[in-house]
């Protein structure tokens, strides 16, 4: 429900009801991912999407229903080898889709996509597959670890439920997790589904310079906070940035120091000046960052490694380091750049190649450790 929450949020406070029906579990090859979600209301206004269109009218149909009988159901799409014009995945691949009513009775429900909104880390667990009458249970879990709402099964079961959950969170996870009836760790017995909304990764884009602007609308565009940091007050404006949601004059190595980053950040150097750039890849190069690119040419490069290996990174700590930053897309302007080093910064998330797909044999979709996944699409 992550991409529709703010629709959502906006619904409940018109006293809205609403059913939403949520991609719970994917196999094999199809269009969107655990976490995708459609909603309909009682006037029969829809947002959001659970398949790219493949499946999208019975889902409407399961949500109108849900509205009238106020239950709610978990129901399975695939492609139907027998007749291609059937309600299915003509993609080949099946997915599970829990449509839920929600209505002013169910307050975890109508609590969460307002946090979404908030930007507070929070986790919204509810029964996916188990007895019938746990199907539409909710739990909201929050950042300390407290939680409203139960899943109908009892204590144990929200504790462990809660705990799970809270695992989940911590790593920004969306998926399922199986646990006994009692709230034992036990595959086979309650199918949940997690939900985690975390604050967004954080994008520090040094130096700011033309080629910046376009990173940063970039970086907004997949879903970054983004800063830009110059210690050159004059470059370094509100004008010049004005997409940014932060602009911090200091001297880059200084704030980075000072500033909060986690594994998810990144962090792309532009301003190839070796009086900015080699204290600042010194500190950055030994945090635990998803993404440390240096901008310059590879005279540039050799020149900067040198400086680096003076002030004493190790050959592991240099690695790290992605210079001169970007794929090879023959990009000249500034936004081809930005596109260029934002597919190298997915790539890497992502553990993809960068080759074409076009005659390769390599997986279209992977998790962050680079292993195959469910095909999309």
């Amino acid at each position: 429900m992550l991409d529709i929450a703010r629709e959502l949020s906006r619904w409940i406070e018109e006293d809205r009801e609403f059913a939403v029906a949520t991609v719970v579990a994917v196999g094999g090859s199809a269009p969107r991912r655990p976490g995708a979600a459609l909603a309909v209301d009682t006037g029969g206004t829809a947002v959001g999407s659970v398949s790219g269109g493949c499946v999208e009218g019975a889902v409407y149909d399961l949500c109108v229903q849900a509205l009238q009988d106020g239950r709610t159901v978990l129901e399975r799409f695939g492609y139907s080898d027998a007749d291609a014009f059937a309600v299915g995945l003509t993609c080949g691949g099946v997915i599970d889709v829990l449509v839920t009513p929600v209505r002013a009775a169910a307050p975890v429900l109508t609590q969460w996509p307002a946090a979404v909104v908030r930007g507070a880390a929070s986790a919204l667990v509810r029964v996916a597959r188990g007895p019938a009458e746990l199907l539409g249970g909710a739990l909201l879990l929050r950042a300390d670890g407290s939680y409203d709402g139960g899943l109908g099964g009892g204590p144990e079961l929200d504790r462990s439920a809660a705990g799970e959950a809270r695992t989940m969170l911590d790593a920004g996870r969306t998926g399922t997790v199986e646990i006994a009836e009692d709230g034992s760790r036990c595959p086979g017995g309650v199918t949940l589904f997690v939900e985690s909304s975390v604050p967004p990764p954080r994008m520090i884009v040094f130096g700011a310079v033309d080629f910046a602007a376009a990173l940063v609308r970039t970086g907004k565009f997949l879903g970054y906070h983004v800063t830009v940091c110059d210690a050159r007050p004059v470059f370094a404006t509100r004008g010049r940035f004005p997409e940014a949601d932060d602009i911090v004059v200091d001297w880059p190595h200084r704030y980075l120091r000072r500033t909060a980053t986690d594994h998810r950040t990144v962090v792309c150097v532009l301003t190839h000046d070796a009086k900015f750039d080699v204290p600042l890849l010194e500190v950055a190069l030994r945090l635990p960052v998803a993404f440390v690119g240096a901008m310059g040419s590879r005279r540039t490069h050799r020149d900067r490694d040198r400086r680096l290996r003076e002030v004493g990174l190790t050959e592991d700590e240099l690695s790290l380091l992605r210079s001169p930053i970007g794929l090879d897309l023959g990009a000249r302007t500034p936004e081809e750049t930005a596109l260029s080093i934002a597919a190298e910064i997915v790539a890497a998330g992502r553990g993809g190649t960068g080759t074409p797909l076009t005659g390769s044999r390599t997986p279209i979709h992977r998790d962050r450790t680079g292993t195959p996944t469910a095909e999309v699409g």
